[in-house]
């Protein structure tokens, strides 16, 4: 008659379902690794969403420079374009391509490249004439209680940063120098929650072209954009981006006439630590028409 050790037997069948739950959440964890990084390769790229004779315009992906006159530095949009359309490339130009307007590193989406020196000149023209209108959308902190804003706010150099990050700031600072006229209109569509703390998704259209504008003027009003490490003054150091997303560009000009936009990315079902819990406006033409009446 064979005797069992009860102790030992059951022992045994924990170590045996320990094992075997470990192995399970380690498959589960590879397999969503490997979603997460098919993911990031998929959508971190550059994504053409309009080509013409004269103009190219991409979705430039989040934290990737323009240009830079360092040989060192990889991750910028000229590098990416020249690999994806080497015929483009005009090496007379000192960094390859026609860049009519910038956006900020931190800052996902539309970016227009002029084709040639023709195309060059007319988007700079309508620059100047004021016949571009561009459109952003973000994620702020806390609640934004009124439904819209217009932000008309002089921003300049501060001056304790000309050898950082050139970080600007507001006229009524101290330390604010050369301040410009700057003016930002800005609707809000949602009230939620990111991560449990209160946040608003706005729209955002700047009536001027300041460096780092719609970063300054929302952490003027006192709802810094989230993930913002630089005006969030290194507190925002958890999210994996800079939720600032330029959405969509009208650019009419002489020869061309533009008009694209780039899908939501900040969806609720997108970003799983935003939950929405009041929406104000939906986003479609009639509110781009709105947030235009407040441009005059």
């Amino acid at each position: 008659m064979v005797r069992i050790n009860v102790h030992r037997f059951l022992y045994a069948c924990i170590l045996i379902i320990c094992n075997l739950t470990h192995s399970i959440i380690r498959l589960i964890q590879r397999h969503t690794e490997r979603l997460i990084n098919g993911w990031n390769k998929k959508y971190r790229s550059v994504k053409i969403v309009h080509r013409s004779e004269n103009f190219l315009v991409v979705d430039k992906p989040y934290d990737m420079y323009i240009n830079s006159n360092n040989p060192d530095r990889k991750n910028t949009l000229q590098l990416e374009l020249r690999k994806m359309l080497p015929d483009l490339v005009n090496p007379k130009l000192r960094h390859e391509f026609y860049f009519v307007h910038r956006l900020d590193y931190p800052t996902s989406g539309i970016i227009c490249i002029a084709l040639n020196k023709k195309a060059a000149r007319a988007a700079s023209s309508a620059f100047e004439n004021k016949k571009v209108q561009k459109f952003y959308l973000a994620l702020v902190h806390g609640h934004i209680r009124k439904p819209h804003i217009i932000i008309d706010k002089p921003i300049g150099d501060d001056v304790r940063e000309k050898n950082g990050n050139h970080k600007m700031c507001t006229s009524e600072s101290i330390f604010c120098e050369k301040p410009r006229n700057s003016y930002t209109v800005l609707i809000v569509l949602e009230h939620g929650f990111w991560k449990n703390k209160p946040a608003t998704k706005i729209l955002l259209a700047p009536g001027t072209g300041r460096r780092h504008q719609l970063r300054v003027h929302c952490h003027y009003i006192g709802h810094t954009i989230i993930g913002d490490y630089t005006y969030s003054d290194g507190k925002d150091i958890q999210p994996h981006r800079t939720y600032l997303h330029s959405l969509r560009l009208i650019l009419n000009c002489d020869i061309e006439n533009i008009d694209v936009r780039t899908i939501d990315p900040f969806n609720a079902p997108i970003l799983s630590d935003y939950k929405v819990t009041n929406v104000i406006k939906i986003l479609n033409e009639n509110i781009f028409h709105d947030i235009s009446k407040y441009m005059e």
